[in-house]
């Protein structure tokens, strides 16, 4: 599932599954936590003055991974209560959420209201769809060396969006058959009630063993993929979109799982850490079929205007993987472009 395989984490929070919290890769653990705090206590006049992703990219999501933080970390009545703050906040998540839209409404506009056809037209973005067969990810399976995969584990690490969370917060009152397969779906999230089976065990091995914490800030790509995922998941009238953008990630994440885990075992990453991609190569497969019959198909059927919600939930999460993988090929190939 996701921007590559791995999914965001915008809650940053730490997670009851028995192993140490995942945090965002900085330059140091401390560092980490310090970057975390700044983040958490920054000034926001300067932060949430751009409105727009297009003037101050970097401030404005760090400014928004800052609101994730907050809203979905667990905390008791002494936690500061500052409703100006959040508000101003929502403000800036509602201008990034449609910014973001209006850059593939016209192509979402195109996508069937018939349930069936809708269905056709979505399983067609696996090939054609924003993104979809970037040459970095054939780079990692066949040239990357370790410590240009350790960078790209980190990013994708380190906005990691606990696609769990993402699936509890869009089934919020959905129509009873798309929300027991996501109840479904979540289950699977959690090792289907077995800890040594949840899929956030399966990334900390895989971080732990490639030493990933303590590369690189996260780039503001990845924040921004972190940011709209969780934006469309926790603000109900984006629910529609968020079916989309999670349904694209079961759609387009085995391909490049696959490749991932290609390049980790050709560097000699163990069996163990490698389980993650190698579970989600195979089980997304399983889950987008399912997706696709139980989740997208019913609620099509049930009003075609959902169709247009959808199809650009899924165009907008497909476009911000392709913004990431392209920073992440400037970053990984300088030398090479220098060299060329």
């Amino acid at each position: 599932m996701e921007r590559a395989p791995v999914r965001h984490n915008c809650s940053g929070r730490a997670e009851n599954r028995g192993t140490s919290p995942r945090r965002p890769c900085g330059p140091s653990g401390a560092r980490q936590a310090s970057i975390l705090q700044k983040w958490l206590r920054m000034d926001l006049e300067s932060a949430l003055a751009p409105v727009s992703p297009r003037t101050e990219p970097r401030l404005t999501h760090q400014a928004l991974y800052r609101l994730n933080l907050r809203r979905l970390r667990p905390a008791d009545p002494t936690t500061p209560f500052e409703p100006e703050v959040e508000i101003r906040t929502w403000r800036v998540e509602e201008a990034f959420l449609r910014h973001e839209r209006r850059a593939v409404v016209a192509r979402a506009s195109d996508a069937p209201t018939d349930a069936r056809a809708f269905t056709r037209w979505f399983a067609s973005l696996r090939q054609d769809g924003p993104g979809q067969h970037d040459p970095l990810f054939d780079w990692l399976a066949e040239e990357a060396g370790r410590d240009a995969m350790r960078w790209f584990l980190c990013q994708e690490l380190a906005t990691e969006a606990g696609f769990d969370d993402l699936v509890a917060l869009t089934q919020l009152r959905m129509p009873s058959r798309a929300k027991l397969e996501l109840a479904n779906n979540y289950w699977d999230e959690m090792g289907r009630g077995t800890e040594s089976s949840m899929h956030g065990p399966m990334l900390t091995a895989l971080a732990q063993e490639l030493e990933v914490e303590g590369l690189a800030e996260p780039t503001w790509e990845s924040l921004a993929l972190c940011n709209l995922l969780m934006g469309l998941a926790y603000n109900r009238r984006w629910a529609y979109h968020s079916i989309g953008a999670l349904g694209a990630v079961e759609l387009t994440a085995p391909d490049r799982a696959r490749l991932v885990k290609e390049g980790l075992e050709r560097l000699g990453v163990s069996k163990v850490a490698r389980r993650y991609y190698a579970l989600h190569e195979v089980i997304d497969e399983r889950h987008y079929h399912q997706w696709s019959s139980e989740v997208l198909m019913p609620l099509v059927e049930g009003d075609g205007a959902r169709a247009q919600w959808i199809a650009e939930g899924a165009l907008m999460r497909l476009g911000a993987g392709q913004r990431t993988f392209e920073r992440y090929r400037r970053h990984l190939w300088a030398d090479r472009n220098q060299a060329a």
